[in-house]
C-alpha cells in the first residue's frame, strides 16, 4: 500500500511517515517507480510508533526498543552498557508518566461516576472493545 493508506490508517500524517522512516523506526520497500509502498506489518509498527511517541518516549529511547525486541525476537538479547544506561535514566520518567496518569484517569472515572453521566464510562469502554 502507499504512504497515503498507512497515513489514513494510523491517524500519522505523510508527512510523519517519512520521518519515522528517516529515524529508522520505519523501512519502507521501493516500487519500481520508487514509491514507497508498506505492507500490513509496516501499519502495525506505525501505529505502535505512532502511540509512544504520544506517550512521550523520545525517538531514540523507540528506535532502542524496536532494536531490542527484534533480537529478542531474533534469540539475540544482548545489551551494551550505553543502551542499558539510557534504558535505565528513561524507566524512571515512563514510570513518572504512568503514575500520572493513572492519577488523571482516577480522577476522571471517580468525577464521572458521582455525575448523572457515569454511563459514558461503560459506553467508552465498550466502544474501545469492540
Amino acid at each position: 500500500m502507499k504512504i497515503g493508506e498507512v497515513a489514513r490508517r494510523t491517524g500519522v500524517a505523510p508527512r510523519l511517515v517519512r520521518y519515522y522512516e528517516q529515524q529508522g523506526l520505519l523501512v519502507a520497500e521501493r516500487a519500481a517507480n520508487g514509491y514507497r509502498t508498506y505492507s500490513e506489518a509496516d501499519v502495525v509498527r506505525v501505529d505502535r510508533v505512532a502511540g509512544m511517541v504520544r506517550a512521550g518516549m523520545p525517538t531514540r529511547l523507540i528506535k532502542v526498543l524496536l532494536d531490542m525486541e527484534q533480537a529478542a525476537a531474533e534469540d539475540h538479547p544482548t545489551c551494551p552498557r550505553t543502551v542499558a544506561e539510557l534504558l535505565a535514566s528513561e524507566l524512571g520518567g515512563i514510570e513518572d508518566r504512568i503514575a500520572c496518569l493513572t492519577r488523571s484517569r482516577d480522577t476522571i472515572r471517580e468525577f464521572l461516576e458521582r455525575t448523572e453521566h457515569a454511563a459514558l464510562i461503560s459506553e467508552r469502554a465498550a466502544t474501545a472493545t469492540g
